[in-house]
């Protein structure tokens, strides 16, 4: 079954995001006067509601804070990838995303397992989702 992947709309807010994507590269929004990092992208700071804002570029690197795995058909554009992940991925900078874990299925995700970005293609955009990495092992160096 071919899937129908609905492509995102780009706006003058999220363009920088998905430009980002597209050269391999995971990038938020920042407060240019709070600093404070969002995800997603918006017109002004919920922080400070300043509309001034650039791209950060992030590591990629985060854990999963939760997930949910569907086993239903709900939509056809998806139907092949049942049963699949959607997790909550809080990233070392600070922002959430919502993303998927790959190229795992529901049962082998863990909350607090450590993930990386990589960049999938879909029908020619590039989506963030998340692979699996090894705990840093230096995190518990002194």
């Amino acid at each position: 079954m071919s899937r129908a992947f609905i492509k995102p709309v780009l706006t003058d807010v999220n363009r920088g995001f998905w430009e980002a994507a597209a050269d391999g590269v995971l990038s938020v929004q920042r407060c240019d006067d709070c600093l404070e990092l969002r995800y997603p992208p918006a017109l002004r700071c919920p922080e400070c509601l300043s509309a001034n804002w650039s791209w950060q570029p992030l590591s990629g690197r985060g854990e999963v804070l939760s997930y949910i795995v569907i086993h239903q058909k709900y939509n056809a554009a998806w139907a092949d990838r049942v049963p699949y992940n959607v997790a909550i991925i809080q990233l070392e900078e600070g922002p959430r995303m919502i993303s998927n874990v790959v190229p795992l299925s529901g049962g082998d995700v863990e909350v607090g397992m450590p993930v990386q970005v990589v960049f999938e293609d879909e029908d020619g955009v590039a989506i963030p989702r998340f692979a699996p990495t090894a705990p840093d092992e230096s995190e518990g160096e002194s």
